[in-house]
Order: structure tokens, then C-alpha cells, then sequence
């Protein structure tokens, strides 16, 4: 019975699954489960940053025959492999010849010996040296053969370390590093006569990138390497190699870096490199003209009032409406570019706005019939007249709006007062038309209310006194067609500029809206608010203040 119990349970089949359990029992391999066993707990060993003095006192773990070893890590160690002990696909062969696993089952405990370690120290430069890539055919080199190359053994011990921790170590041949880098060449010509040299390079900022430019001294075209790297992480090479004075790695990497687009992050970060590095001038020459500009600040000015006076002139709309976009945006103070930019021409901005208001006055004249139609060319009649207008009303607030942001628009005021010609064609054209020069106004008149524009006391009195009563007749048109104009803005900024007036004024021009506003209604500006802040001051306060002084 105990037979038949023993034959049944050993008749069990038994699974050998992937985690590594100890192997069934079989005549072809009697000691393989125990030696698995016995080196079960080895099998795993920890990589990390290792001190050069401390790679005697690492440990070899052997794989398992047919379960290779992950290849990886740069550091980690290949387990030895017997030819013989891999199967052919789809059959199973045995396997003869137990006494070589029996040697290793033996020399997976023993001491690490002097050859070990220089197994060690061979196996870990010639995993740095497996990525270095042929440029054509994107092949690991051979260590022998890149051995013969430089005629030499890897007989220098570079530790890197970086800045917030963790070192790597590289073992490299002194002949290519001295080579390649005038500063590792003095390092080991002041160290010759050892078998083995030791570099150690403190406060690395980025590990990796200082390998790839280790990896480009044994690369014949860098160039190609570099096209695969991208822009960012051939700046931060170009940096490395400035600091060991690789001077090919530089000049393969400026090459490269002329020749592509850049963000204006990356602009910024190469200024930052040629300010901290001198390159040669030859190789650096067309990088430079690319990052400075030769022109004078004269030729800067000239061209502002060269894309000014090209907008006022634009014919098409769109065009027209896009280009103030982008040249507001490049002249306001406002602007990310602000640092960059020079002061501008303050007489040509006003030159071209006189032109502008040239130009309005004959289209006014033209709207009042006062010119002939005989006197109009074949352009001016085949367009609208609102759309000229309109059009020369544009230009004229695009230029306010950068006098403005640039403090500069003390002078229009009086440039605008002085218009007592248009003044007279306003009372004679359409209100259709007429309201497009209060537009001009409402843009004074909000920068005065929200003290953008600061002007003396006849400055804003005569401009009151000018335009005040045009606003009110072309208010109802300006809220019909506002064309991005806030009209509560308006009426807020027209009744505080109103209160910067000598009371005496105030009263002259509130008495005139109060007549206005009863008559209109909402086709007029309510200065409600504004009023009732003149009553206050001019009967009540000043009633007071008139009783302490008689006292």
C-alpha cells in the first residue's frame, strides 16, 4: 500500500514556473535543484553608486544556466553562460558534462580574487563602451577592436559626482580622453607613471550629460549624433564641453545649433552660455550674429516710424487691423519685448499723426460738400466715404493709444484743441459721420478720467471746451456704434475730468449737459454722479467753508 502511495505521488506532475522555484527532480540534471538553491539568495544584487576604492569588496552573482541576467545596467555583471547548455529550439537535449556546473556552484561562494576584480573593472568599461554607436551602422563597437584602435588599455578611472548625490564611475583610456580634452590631458600628464588614473570631477550637474559628451570623443561624425539628441540636450553639451575644453564637441555642437530654429527659451539659455564661456571666434561668428543685432539705435527709430507710417497707409482692413496688433504690441511699454526696445521718435509719431488729421479734414470737407466733385480722383470716389473716415479715425486713436502707454500724449491735446476747422465741419456734416471724431475725444477723455493722461489746467479746459459739446450730440451714435468703444467707461471718465475744472467752469458745462440730458435722455451722457459731487462742493461745502473764512 505504501508502495502503490509512493507510485501515485511520484507520478504527480510537478510545474517549473517562471519564479524561480527550485527545479523537479531529473536523471539529466541531479544537482541543478541543488545548486539553485543554494544560490537562490544570490541571484539579486544590489547596484548602486560605488566608490572606487570599494569595488574589491563587491560580490559575483552567477545566473542560473538558460535564465541570462538582465543586461541593462551599465554596472551590472553578465553571468557566465555554457555554450553547450543551450537547447536547440523545439527539442531537449541533455546534458553531459555536470562537472563545469558543479565548478560554478563551487566559485559563486569563494572570495572575489585580484582577477575578479579586474573582471569587474573590464566588464563595467566595456558596458560604457557597448552604447558608443557607430554613426552608420548604429552598432555597439567591439572592445578589442576599439582596444587596437587607440592603443591602449582603459587605464583611467573616472568618478562623477554629482551635486545632490550619486556618483558614476567610468573607465575610459587615457589616450582618447588626452586626446580629446586639454583639461583631463593636463590631469594625467601630471600624474604620469601610474598604471591606473583617478579622476574625480565634484558637483556634476546632470550625470547623464556629462557621459553623452564623453560618448561624442569616440564618435567620428558628432553631427549626426546630435541631430538624434535634439537642441535642449545639445546646449547642455555644448556647456560640458566648453568646461573640459573639448574643443570638437564645441564646434560640432555650435555648428549644429546655427543651423536650427530656436524657442525664445533656448535664446535666452545660449545668451546665457556666451556670457559665461568664450568660444572661438571663428566657429562662434555666425551663432553671434544670429543672438546680436549690429544696428544703431537710429536705425531702430526710423524703422518704428517706418511700420507706423505703413499701417496708416495699409489699404486692406485685415491686414491693416493685424499689423497694429502686432506693432502696438511691440512698441508699448506693456510689452514682454519691453527691455529690448529703444525710446521712440516722439516728432515722428506726431508727424504721422499731422498727416493723419490732413487727411481727415479733406474727407470731412468732401462729406460737407465742400469740395468738388471734380477735384476727387477715381481711387477716393470708388470707396465709401464713412469708410475712409472711419479708416483715418483708426489710425489716429492706433497712434494715441502708443503716445499714450509711452506717456507721451501731453502734445495731442493740444494738437486735437487746435482742430477749429474740423470743429466747423462737424456742425455742418451728418451725424452718420460726424461722430467718428468724437471718437478721438472718448479715448482723451477715459484717459483723463482714469489718470493715464495728465495734462496742466488749460489743457483740459480748452479741451472741455472745445469737444464737450460735440460728445454730447454724437453720444447716441457712439452707442450705436461703439466699435469696441465702453461706454460706461465714458460716461465715468467725462464726468471726473469735468470735476478737475475750476468750479466756475464746472458750472458752465454741467448746466450745459443738465439742458442736454432733458432734452435727449439717453441719447446723452449721464453725469448724474458727477453732478451731484459739483452741487456738494460748490453749495454746501463751500457755503462752509465761505462761513469760517467770514469769521
Amino acid at each position: 500500500m505504501d508502495g502503490h502511495t509512493r507510485r501515485r505521488h511520484g507520478s504527480r506532475h510537478r510545474s517549473w514556473c517562471c519564479t524561480f522555484n527550485a527545479p523537479p527532480p531529473s536523471p539529466e540534471n541531479p544537482h541543478l535543484s541543488q545548486h539553485y538553491g543554494t544560490n537562490n539568495n544570490n541571484c539579486k544584487t544590489k547596484l548602486g553608486p560605488q566608490k572606487p576604492d570599494s569595488l574589491s569588496k563587491l560580490t559575483t552573482s552567477i545566473s542560473v544556466p538558460n535564465s541570462p541576467q538582465s543586461s541593462k545596467s551599465e554596472l551590472s555583471l553578465v553571468g557566465r553562460m555554457d555554450p553547450r547548455r543551450i537547447l536547440s529550439p523545439g527539442r531537449v537535449s541533455p546534458i553531459d558534462h555536470t562537472d563545469s556546473l558543479e565548478e560554478d556552484r563551487h566559485s559563486s561562494h569563494a572570495t572575489p580574487s585580484a582577477a575578479a576584480v579586474d573582471t569587474l573593472a573590464r566588464s563595467r568599461s566595456q558596458s560604457f563602451r557597448a552604447k558608443i554607436e557607430s554613426p552608420d551602422t548604429h552598432s555597439s563597437l567591439d572592445p578589442s577592436r576599439v582596444e587596437g584602435e587607440i592603443g591602449g588599455a582603459y587605464d583611467v578611472r573616472l568618478n562623477l559626482k554629482r551635486k545632490n548625490g550619486g556618483v558614476m564611475v567610468l573607465e575610459l583610456s587615457s589616450s582618447v580622453l588626452a586626446s580629446n580634452s586639454e583639461v583631463f590631458a593636463g590631469l594625467i600628464a601630471g600624474s604620469a607613471g601610474k598604471k591606473m588614473y583617478r579622476i574625480e570631477v565634484p558637483e556634476v550637474e546632470n550625470l547623464g550629460v556629462f557621459k553623452e559628451t564623453i560618448e561624442l570623443m569616440f564618435e567620428e561624425d558628432i553631427a549626426k549624433r546630435l541631430v538624434k539628441i535634439g537642441v535642449n540636450r545639445a546646449m547642455d553639451i555644448l556647456e560640458v564641453s566648453a568646461g573640459i575644453m573639448f574643443r570638437r564637441g564645441v564646434s560640432s555642437c555650435l555648428k549644429y545649433l546655427e543651423a536650427v530654429p530656436w524657442t525664445e527659451e533656448e535664446e535666452e539659455k545660449l545668451r546665457s552660455l556666451f556670457t559665461r564661456f568664450k568660444f572661438d571666434e571663428a566657429t562662434s561668428r555666425d551663432m553671434l550674429a544670429r543672438l546680436h543685432s549690429q544696428q544703431s539705435t537710429d536705425t531702430l527709430q526710423n524703422l518704428a516710424r517706418h511700420l507706423v507710417s505703413s499701417i496708416t497707409t495699409c489699404s486692406d482692413a485685415n491686414a491693416r487691423n493685424e499689423l497694429k496688433s502686432l506693432v502696438k504690441g511691440l512698441l508699448c511699454k506693456s510689452s514682454v519685448y519691453e527691455k529690448e526696445q529703444p525710446d521712440i521718435n516722439k516728432e515722428d509719431f506726431y508727424a504721422v499723426c499731422q498727416s493723419c488729421m490732413s487727411v481727415l479734414y479733406n474727407l470731412f470737407e468732401e462729406a460737407s460738400d465742400a469740395i468738388p466733385h471734380e477735384r476727387m480722383t477715381k481711387k477716393e470716389m470708388g470707396k465709401p466715404l464713412i469708410a475712409r473716415i472711419s479708416k483715418q479715425v483708426d489710425n489716429i486713436n492706433f497712434l494715441l493709444e502708443i503716445l499714450l502707454d509711452r506717456q507721451m500724449a501731453e502734445e495731442f491735446v493740444d494738437l486735437w484743441v487746435n482742430q477749429g476747422n474740423l470743429l466747423k465741419l462737424h456742425e455742418r456734416t451728418s451725424p452718420m459721420v460726424r461722430y467718428e471724431l468724437s471718437r478721438v475725444s472718448a479715448i482723451l477723455f477715459i484717459a483723463m478720467g482714469t489718470r493715464k493722461l495728465h495734462c496742466c489746467s488749460e489743457a483740459r479746459s480748452g479741451l472741455l471746451q472745445a469737444w464737450f459739446g460735440p460728445m454730447l450730440l454724437d453720444f447716441g451714435w457712439l452707442q450705436r456704434c461703439r466699435k469696441g468703444l465702453d461706454m460706461k467707461a465714458l460716461e465715468e471718465a467725462m464726468g471726473q475730468t469735468l470735476l478737475t475744472l475750476p468750479l466756475k467752469q464746472q458750472y458752465v458745462l454741467f448746466m450745459e449737459w443738465f439742458r442736454c440730458f432733458s432734452r435727449n435722455g439717453s441719447e446723452c451722457p449721464n453725469l448724474s454722479k458727477a453732478f451731484q459731487i459739483w452741487w456738494r462742493r460748490s453749495f454746501l461745502r463751500g457755503s462752509e467753508t465761505h462761513s469760517v473764512e467770514s469769521r
